[in-house]
């Protein structure tokens, strides 16, 4: 305004003062709302503060944070990769976003974000007990899978059962292993087992339809028709 006093600039200057004043009371309002673990007010407020401040790396790692309590994975990922882009080493977005892939059973996007972490600090220790157990695991589901393309189901079953062994605390996994033994089972024309191991996936998770497959050939197999 210094510089150049005129009507217009003033009315910008003004505007733009008055802004700044409602974003500032917006943002006081944000934080209020999240430690109040009110999540959708919070969401809600960051959202209309973001609409402006698009770059704000911090506002986003919030609302991230807020997602991740309100049971909304896939759109805290997308805050904490704008997060990561936007401020330099941000080991920990990349770290929140493997934990995320991992909870919600993506161990290869897991693996691929943990690795990221660990480009920008070799030494990170979250990061690196995060690594060591994905790399586990994603080792573990490859070389049983292997095992089915060969047609090696015994093999198969022992090593997605240590898969159950490796990560006792995720559902998902558990699941999937069943899943795949379930699979084995049937293939390997082991009937009574097979619908014993698929019936359980399918009450987690009814409308399995690998599950309900793997269930229909091992009832083939009994001459079971009608179920």
């Amino acid at each position: 305004l210094k510089s150049n006093p005129s009507n217009n600039e003033e009315k910008e200057a003004q505007a733009q003062l008055t802004k700044s004043d409602e974003l500032q009371r917006l943002h006081s309002q944000a934080l209020s709302a999240y430690q109040q673990e009110d999540y959708k007010a919070a969401i809600s407020l960051l959202d209309e503060i973001l609409a402006v401040c698009v770059w704000d790396a911090e506002l986003r790692e919030l609302r991230a944070e807020c997602y991740i309590k309100e049971g909304e994975p896939s759109k805290a990922i997308s805050d904490l990769k704008a997060a990561a882009k936007l401020k330099n080493d941000n080991t920990e977005a990349f770290y929140k976003i493997s934990r995320i892939y991992y909870q919600l059973g993506d161990h290869e996007l897991s693996l691929s974000e943990v690795r990221e972490c660990l480009k920008l600090d070799q030494d990170h220790k979250q990061c690196f007990s995060l690594y060591k157990q994905v790399k586990k695991l994603n080792k573990q589901i490859e070389s049983a899978e292997e095992f089915i393309r060969e047609g090696r189901y015994e093999d198969a079953i022992s090593k997605y059962e240590s898969v159950m062994k490796t990560e006792p605390e995720v559902p998902i996994y558990s699941t999937r292993a069943k899943e795949r033994i379930c699979h084995c089972l049937s293939k390997n024309q082991q009937a009574t087992e097979a619908i014993k191991l698929c019936s359980e996936v399918l009450q987690l998770e009814p409308t399995n339809v690998n599950a309900l497959k793997d269930r229909a050939e091992a009832y083939l197999l009994e001459d079971m028709y009608e179920e």
